[in-house]
């Protein structure tokens, strides 16, 4: 697959000026994908009503869909309740398929890794939330809940989703001292954490590595990696794959070893959308989309240095719009405010 067409659409005006989109029309097929991250049970969830309103194939939850933040699975269960419950998010399971993976508050804890005490009986309460059914390889694995969904259309061009799961194996994380973070990190909107140079670290564990490679190895029109962390951003002292140097080398090889300049990435968790791209060794060109939150907000953009578009702190949703016409597939992807007016947008052609 070859990429011959890049063209960023960067429409970040307070208006919220659109794109021309995807029409679905009879003779051309199409697939839309809505993603979003950071949704409080507590609230109301509004913005779920744009995102029916998109009529889009699936619905990513990219983590963070509860604030669990408990070892107590009473509690943990009661905040799943609540969401459940919601009058919005019941709405969009009846008209959306929906796809999940975890982050760190629906995982149990803030930041936690492979320490977290109680992570095989979150994962259980995860897996019964969102109704997989008990076939599925998730219940029997005992690293995580790492998965692959397909969409395709009915002649057959498939779109391949890969879901990650960045902390049931995770190493922990490095930090610098507190005091280093409130002088000197804080007041450049930076987090607390340093890339580790240990490269025996990771968040995938080898096992899951191996499944990842593989995943990436399948042939397909159209790759999503959806991340629950920011892939490309670097670097803003927040939890991302720049943490572990291993593992964020080992991707990009991988990209390199499977040209897959047919690669879309997603992510979350930061509380505010981007646009962010970076070139690989092997000269393939990523672009990655962040949206987060559905609900949570942080005003204290933090700075990182392959950014393409401005970066808004508004509640937001993702939107992917894949259409194929012959041997092209036609993407346009950005985020949406609460108004389903697109805060920063991205178009690009893929040769399949």
């Amino acid at each position: 697959m070859t990429n011959i067409y890049l063209k960023f659409a960067l429409m970040v005006t307070v208006f919220g000026i659109m794109p021309n989109t995807l029409a679905k029309e009879d003779n051309i097929e199409s697939i839309t994908i809505a993603f979003g991250s950071c949704s409080h049970q507590d609230k109301s969830l509004n913005i779920l009503q744009n995102i029916i309103e998109e009529n889009a194939d699936a619905m990513l939850f990219l983590g963070d869909n509860i604030y669990g933040d408990t070892e107590d699975m009473v509690e943990l269960r009661e905040k799943y309740r609540l969401l459940g419950s919601n009058e919005n998010f019941i709405e969009l399971k009846q008209t959306t398929p929906l796809h999940a993976i975890w982050d760190d508050h629906d995982y149990g804890e803030n930041d936690a890794g492979k320490a977290y005490p109680m992570k095989a009986e979150s994962k259980q309460a995860f897996l019964e939330f969102w109704d997989v059914p008990q076939d599925d390889l998730r219940w029997q694995r005992e690293d995580g809940i790492y998965h692959a969904k397909w969409l395709k259309t009915p002649s057959g061009k498939s779109v391949h989703i890969i879901f990650p799961d960045l902390r049931y194996n995770r190493d922990d994380i490095e930090a610098v001292s507190r005091l280093a973070y409130i002088s000197k990190r804080q007041p450049k909107n930076q987090g607390p954490y340093v890339k580790d140079v240990n490269a025996s670290k990771s968040m995938l564990g080898e096992t899951q590595w191996n499944w990842l490679e593989n995943e990436l190895a399948k042939s397909s029109d159209i790759k999503v990696l959806a991340s629950s962390l920011q892939v490309l951003a670097d670097f803003t002292g927040w939890e991302a794959w720049h943490n572990y140097p291993n593992d964020i080398n080992r991707l990009f090889s991988l990209i390199d070893k499977y040209a897959l300049d047919n690669l879309i990435i997603i992510s979350g968790d930061t509380h505010w959308t981007e646009i962010s791209q970076f070139q690989t060794n092997g000269g393939i060109t990523l672009t990655e989309l962040t949206s987060s939150g559905l609900s949570e907000e942080w005003k204290d953009i933090s700075p990182n240095k392959n950014r393409i578009s401005e970066a808004s702190h508004n509640n937001n949703y993702g939107v992917i719009e894949i259409s194929f016409e012959s041997d092209i597939a036609k993407v346009t992807m950005g985020a949406k405010d609460t108004f389903g007016e697109y805060l920063n947008s991205v178009m690009f052609e893929v040769k399949n």
